[in-house]
């Protein structure tokens, strides 16, 4: 039997060390046959070039798809990515004709690929829907490809139900659990003096892992919330491993003050462009806390156990656990979360909490279903709105 084509979309560092395991069973399927695409942040030299780190993995690529040419720094610059995205993955979907479109989350470059999909008919099967997150963008992508999508795989129970909400039909949401929480209970992480060995930076001491990413709705300055972040680590003593920003409005001014921090405190500091997901996620087990923005502060360090401070509002509307402290995003703010974070009463609430992303098998989930789907005839049939129960009994009375 020919296998079914499926065009995975990956952009970023952090999507790819999710969507990892879902490629390398997808590579096994015998019905379904990923075609992984590369572009975004992975294709640029300025955002590490991560496309390096795929490449070491032995993943087949199918394409790559550039599409950074108009910089980072300002809404009009992501305006005109997502169009020439647009224009790019509709000329790669025409061509090439896969059965499916598998992406991941929220960002811009995955909402140009995914409406393109949706414009050219190939169905579009949708991880991570059902969050919300008030600081940034990436909110309203991610529920406009919710709407695009005609498989939802939803981290949570709570955010399945959203998913429904939106009106999509209950029979096309599966909450599969979170990608990242099954990295954590699958991979063997690198010993603590091993991880300090390969990245030259001393984890004895007590450290923070930081990933600062722009707010990008609001209109807060990214580099004076990220000078109040550096401002409250040092007032509380705490080495950093810093993760760059991503390829947002705002993000390379971030990078460059880290990488001014790290030269100047250079037994202090550490920066990379990205760890990969092992290390990364190495680095996160040792930490004294996690501290920034980034998604994996509330999805994946419930699994750990660590604590970790949750800045601003780029994240605002996820679940927050136990282990999370919110806070402003200035200094005092900052420091006093910080401090908070860093006590052993809250070390010791950190430990007990219970992720609520625990899905099992995650990546072999979302691969069966979407190998059901393939085989059935709901790619060819048409997205109906649900309105819920209700509605449902009075149209068949």
């Amino acid at each position: 039997m020919q296998k079914k084509p499926v065009c995975v979309v990956t952009g970023t560092r952090a999507e790819y060390g999710l969507l990892r395991p879902v490629l390398q069973k997808l590579r096994q399927s015998k019905t379904a046959e990923p075609r992984l695409v590369v572009t975004g942040a992975h294709l640029s030299v300025q955002f590490g070039n991560t496309v390096q780190e795929i490449e070491a993995d032995g993943m087949p690529i199918d394409a790559r798809i550039p599409i950074l040419k108009f910089g980072v720094d300002s809404s009009l610059a992501t305006a005109r990515t997502v169009s020439y995205a647009m224009r790019c993955f509709t000329e790669y979907l025409a061509a090439r004709r896969p059965d499916a479109m598998l992406v991941l989350g929220d960002r811009y470059e995955i909402f140009a690929a995914g409406a393109a999909a949706a414009l050219l008919g190939v169905p579009l099967v949708h991880i991570s829907g059902g969050d919300v997150t008030v600081g940034a963008a990436d909110d309203w992508f991610r529920h406009c490809l919710t709407k695009m999508a005609s498989l939802h795989f939803p981290s949570c129970e709570t955010y399945a139900r959203r998913v429904i909400r939106m009106g999509e039909d209950p029979a096309t949401v599966e909450n599969v659990g979170g990608l990242g929480d099954e990295n954590l209970r699958s991979m063997t992480l690198v010993p603590r003096a091993a991880l300090a060995e390969q990245i030259g930076f001393d984890l004895a001491r007590p450290y923070a892992l930081v990933t600062y990413h722009p707010e990008t709705v609001g209109g807060a300055s990214p580099v004076e919330q990220f000078d109040a972040l550096c401002a409250a680590l040092a007032d509380c003593g705490l080495a950093a491993i810093f993760t760059k920003a991503n390829a947002d409005a705002g993000g390379a001014a971030i990078n460059a003050r880290i990488e001014s921090l790290c030269a100047a405190h250079p037994e202090k500091y550490a920066a990379f462009a990205s760890m990969g997901v092992l290390r990364y996620l190495s680095a996160m087990k040792y930490c004294a806390v996690v501290a920034g923005n980034s998604s994996s502060g509330l999805a994946e360090t419930p699994s750990l156990g660590v604590p970790c401070v949750n800045i601003g509002d780029r994240q605002k509307g996820r679940i927050v656990c136990a282990n999370v402290i919110c806070c402003r995003a200035d200094a005092q703010s900052i420091r006093a979360a910080l401090r908070t974070a860093l006590s052993p009463a809250f070390a010791q609430t950190a430990r007990e909490v219970k992720s609520p992303f625990n899905g099992g098998d995650t990546s072999g989930r979302i691969v069966r279903r979407l190998e059901q789907f393939l085989a059935s005839d709901a790619p060819g049939r048409p997205k109906v709105f649900y309105d819920g129960e209700d509605w449902s009994a009075a149209e068949h009375a």
